[in-house]
Formats: structure tokens, C-alpha cells, sequence
């Protein structure tokens, strides 16, 4: 048999997988192979018309794959991008976003099996929590473990899915052939024919989502029109930039699940305030997707005013959201955002100006909501164990201003608050010495940039933290504090010798705001490279010390690297 050259190879294993995608009915030997589980009928002419020349259909109203699936309106536009790129599908955008709507609230997840993994949508940097190791090599060495748990899938297509990435991406195969951990393998294996972490992955994604769940059954009979219009009342933090609260209009569009939006937001900080425009799609009645901006141009990368991509998860009462509005080449920037609607009960949304410390006599605490009482007495104010109201300073239906005494036996932790039947759970801490402080985020990423690609920047902030309870650092019961006052510096992280990485990879400001160098060869840096490299941003706070009198000093590890050549995104989703 004549060899093929690698070229044809390659394109052979896509036009393979581009077939299996589309089909999904044919077995390694040529076999039919037939779904076990009872599809779910797609009723949609539009997305019958567009996507059943390649799905066929059955006599159930199922279409060949895509009625064994369900995922976010990111995965749909994920699905639909490839099949325009592999399999010539003919799509305008608004066929696309049309279809992606339907398709979102008829094969999409339920509230409850999205909100575990919003977190994806949103553009967050965490540590996710993996199940074992086992799954960590199967799916979470490429991409994040959220991706594959953003989908539901019948057992036949968490199998194809497997075949997909075989055939498109070299790795894959080597990933899946690797021998599972010793404590996933079954009791009673031969070890001498170990289970491979492919084999696992098909016997575990299965069990933790299926296709056919409790939560998507209770909700597609729940699911109805998303009933967003009115006042809503809006708490928002910004890394570096500190806290915000202030009322957000949502008002009906052109579609019953399309809104416009219209912001203010208050800074708790400085009392500045911020207006944003903007409109919003909600998926599959509470999975909001869009889009705001400032009224002038963002004059700098970290401009507040900036147009945000916004993502937000309404509970499905429609009473409450949270979500992230994120901006920045690399979505470094964003307001955590909590929406509560605006009704005639009292709404308590924070307490300034944060931090007490036990023992403190006549603190002066700003209660920031919506209808409070006006006229009411000290004894009508509880803010939790050992703080007492001795005064009231002003009364208004958006503000209480107290003083307080807080007992010098009073535990670390944080307090409730409670007024006129509303509560605001863990509205400020209260402490007894800042015994340790971190620089956050402890693990960063910026990216070079300048010339002819954009920056990643990246923002830090000192967070300050009592021991709790137990009087030791780093366990369950300490009591974070929030930021404090540090003064900033850069520190060479040692990997390579003689590399003077501080140079070059760019600068740390006395805000804790790090910009990146510009990207391509340096010619000033020996051997020419990159402005790429390892670095501390180190925290010295400017009035907490430790128990020998040194301020209190933490350090977080910057990598600073090249910038993203390859991105993959959905702004389609978005108004």
C-alpha cells in the first residue's frame, strides 16, 4: 500500500471527524451503532431546516446527534462555528444566534447544573476542583475541566466526543491511552490490563452528566419567559478599585427574551459615580448574556467606563443574579456583580467602611440599601455578636449612618446584619489583630504586548487576615479582612542566572497595577529575547506588623509571557 504524505493524512483525520461529528452512526468495524437513550425532539423548523441535511431525522422528531446533547449557548456557538469550518454549513449570524437562542432552551442545562460551571462564561481564573487525577489527564491537561461539564451527553456521545478529538487533535490519543490511576482501577482487574483514562472517562462523564438529569426534567416544565423588566438594586466589586452598589433598569426589547439595560453605579471608596448603557439576551430563562458601556471612551486599560462582555446567572425565581461584567484583551478586568430586584421591603446591600477591630469604641458604620426605615431606634439595629448601636447619626431610605461600640471579648468573624426584616449575611468582619496578609491574586499571568498585539495586564491587591478562632494561619476559620494599605515592589524570581527578568518584563505601579513589556525580540537583553519572565510582586503592608514589630509582607508569583496567538471566543452570544 503507498504511503500518503503526512499533508493528506491530516486532512483525511479531519474530513473523518468532521463525518463522525456530523453523523455519529457508524462504529470502528462499519456497524451501525444506535443510541441506547431516548433523544430529545427538536421541534425548531429553523434549526430542522439548517441542521437536517447532515442530522437525519427519526419518526421521534430527533435529529442525529444534536438530540443526544445538551449544553450552554457557548457550546451551541461552539458547535455551530465548527460546523461551518469542517462541514461547509451555509449560516447568516442571525440564523446562527436564532438557532443558538432555541437551542439553548430546549437542549441547554438547568439552572442548577449551569451555576457550577459559570464560571467558564464569565472569563474567571480559579483553581478548579478536580475529581482525581485520573480525570485531570483525560480532559483538564487541555482545557478546563468546566468545558466537558458545560455539556450533558448520552453514553454514545461522551464515546464520539472521545473519537472528535482523536481524530483532530494528536495528542489526544496518547492522553486517553495512559493507564488511569492505581485508585480508579476496578476491584478485581487483571493489573496486567489496567483501564486507561479514556476507558474511565467514558464510565465517569456519564454518571455526572447525562443526558437525561432530575434538574432538566423539573426545569423544562418550569422554564417560562424570563420576567426581567423593572428596578434592580446592583453590589459590585472590583479588584483594585474597591466596592460599588447602585440601581440597574432592565426594560423590555425586541424580543421577549431581549432587554436594554441602564446603570449607576456608586463607589464606596471616593463616593464617584459611574453610568453604563446596554442590552442583554437571557438563555433558557436565566442565563443572561451582554453586553454595556461607559458614556465616554475608556481612556485607560482599567477604565471603569469601559464596554464590558456581561454574564450573569438569574435564580430562577427572578429575584436575584450574580455574574461577572469583564472587559481587557484577555478579560483580566471585571466587576463581581449581585443583583437583587427592587421591591418595597427593606434591602440592606452593604456596610462601610468594612474591618472592626474588637474593643473599638464609637466606629462609625455607613448601612447602604434600599427603602430603610427613616426614623429608626438603636435597639431596631442588630449587627451582630458583641457590636452594639449607641447612636444614630442620619437616617434615609438609601442610607443609616451609626456609630458602635464593638466589646473588647468580641469573637473574630464576620457579622450579619439585620434591620427592619432585612439581613445582609457577612456584611463586615469584625477582628482582633491582622495576623498574616496575601498578595492576590498568588498566582498571575500577564502577556507582552504594545506593537502589534494588545497588552494582559493584571491587578493585585494586599488582603489582610485574623488567625480566627483557633489561632492558627491558613485554616478553615480565618477571617478575611479584605484589602489593606501596602506599599508595592517587584522581586527576582530565581530560575534562570544572570536573566535580570525585573528589567524587562515590565512595571509594577504603587496601586499594585502591573504593566507588561512590549512583545518581540529585545535586542537590548542578552541573547535577544523576549521580554518574557518570572517575577515577584511583593506586599509590604504600610501599618500591620507582626509580633516583632516588622510590617507584614506577602509575596505573589507573575509570569509574564507572550502574548495569545490563538483565541477562541463566542461574542455572538452576547448583545
Amino acid at each position: 500500500m503507498k504511503r500518503l504524505p503526512v499533508t493528506k493524512l491530516g486532512l483525511l483525520a479531519l474530513f473523518s471527524a468532521s463525518v463522525v461529528f456530523a453523523q455519529g452512526d457508524n462504529g470502528p468495524d462499519g456497524a451501525a451503532m444506535k443510541e441506547a437513550e431516548a433523544g430529545i425532539p427538536v421541534a425548531d423548523p429553523l434549526v430542522r431546516e439548517k441542521c437536517g441535511a447532515c442530522h437525519t431525522g427519526d419518526d421521534k422528531g430527533n435529529l442525529s446527534r444534536i438530540s443526544w446533547v445538551r449544553t450552554t449557548p457557548e457550546g451551541w456557538a461552539q458547535a455551530i462555528k465548527r460546523m461551518v469550518r469542517l462541514n461547509g454549513l451555509s449560516i447568516t449570524p442571525e440564523e446562527s444566534r436564532a438557532i443558538v437562542k432555541s437551542l439553548a432552551s430546549s437542549h441547554g442545562l438547568a439552572p442548577e447544573e449551569a451555576r457550577p460551571v459559570m464560571y467558564l462564561p464569565e472569563k474567571r481564573i480559579i483553581d478548579e476542583v478536580l475529581p482525581n487525577d485520573t480525570m485531570r489527564g483525560a480532559c483538564a491537561s487541555c482545557h478546563a475541566y468546566a468545558q466537558p461539564l458545560s455539556w450533558r451527553r448520552s453514553k454514545l456521545e461522551w464515546k464520539t466526543l472521545q473519537d472528535l478529538h482523536v481524530a483532530l487533535y494528536s495528542q489526544a490519543d496518547a492522553q486517553y491511552r495512559r493507564p488511569a490511576e492505581d485508585s480508579e482501577q476496578p476491584v478485581g482487574r487483571d493489573p496486567k490490563d489496567k483501564l486507561t483514562r479514556g476507558e474511565y472517562a467514558l464510565t465517569y462523564l456519564p454518571k455526572v452528566a447525562g443526558l437525561h438529569t432530575p434538574e432538566w426534567a423539573a426545569w423544562s416544565a418550569r422554564q417560562r419567559n424570563p420576567r426581567l423588566a423593572g428596578e434592580w438594586l446592583v453590589v459590585a466589586s472590583v479588584p483594585g478599585k474597591g466596592k460599588f452598589v447602585g440601581e440597574l433598569t432592565v426594560a423590555p426589547g425586541k424580543a421577549a427574551d431581549e432587554f436594554t439595560t441602564s446603570t449607576t453605579l456608586r463607589s464606596l471608596a471616593d463616593g464617584g459615580t459611574i453610568s453604563r448603557t446596554g442590552a442583554g439576551i437571557v438563555y433558557a430563562g436565566y442565563s443572561w448574556r451582554g453586553s454595556s458601556r461607559g458614556g465616554a471612551a475608556a481612556a485607560k486599560p482599567d477604565d471603569l467606563g469601559s464596554a464590558v462582555r456581561e454574564t450573569m446567572w438569574f435564580a430562577p425565581d427572578q429575584q436575584s443574579a450574580q455574574g461577572r461584567w469583564f472587559w481587557g484583551e484577555y478579560q483580566e478586568f471585571g466587576y463581581d456583580v449581585k443583583l437583587v430586584r427592587a421591591t418595597a421591603a427593606p434591602t440592606i446591600l452593604a456596610v462601610t467602611p468594612g474591618p472592626v477591630k474588637a474593643g473599638t469604641k464609637g466606629v462609625q458604620l455607613r448601612i447602604l440599601g434600599n427603602n430603610l426605615p427613616a426614623a429608626p431606634a438603636a435597639a431596631d439595629i442588630d449587627l451582630g455578636a458583641g457590636v452594639t448601636v449607641t447612636r444614630i447619626v442620619s437616617a434615609s431610605p438609601k442610607e443609616l449612618v451609626v456609630t458602635a461600640d464593638v466589646a473588647p471579648a468580641a469573637p473574630s468573624g464576620q457579622r450579619d446584619v439585620a434591620l427592619a426584616g432585612a439581613v445582609l449575611e457577612q456584611a463586615f468582619p469584625v477582628y482582633r489583630n491582622i495576623d498574616y496578609i496575601k498578595a492576590t491574586p498568588e498566582t498571575a499571568l500577564a502577556r507582552l504586548g504594545g506593537i502589534k498585539f494588545a497588552k494582559g495586564y493584571q491587578q493585585f491587591e494586599a488582603i489582610g487576615y485574623d488567625n480566627g478562632l483557633d489561632g492558627k494561619p491558613n485554616t478553615g476559620d480565618d477571617v478575611a479582612l479584605g484589602p489593606i494599605a501596602a506599599d508595592w515592589a517587584m522581586q527576582e524570581f530565581m530560575t534562570v542566572s544572570y536573566d535580570d527578568d525585573m528589567k524587562y518584563v515590565g512595571a509594577l505601579s504603587p496601586t499594585a497595577f502591573f504593566t507588561p513589556g512590549e512583545e518581540g525580540p529585545n535586542p537590548a537583553r542578552r541573547f535577544a529575547r523576549n521580554n518574557y519572565g518570572e517575577v515577584w510582586a511583593v506586599a509590604t503592608a504600610k501599618s500591620a506588623k507582626d509580633k516583632f514589630g516588622k510590617p507584614l509582607s506577602a509575596r505573589a508569583y507573575l509570569v509574564v509571557t507572550v502574548p495569545m496567538y490563538q483565541r477562541f471566543d463566542q461574542p455572538e452570544v452576547s448583545r
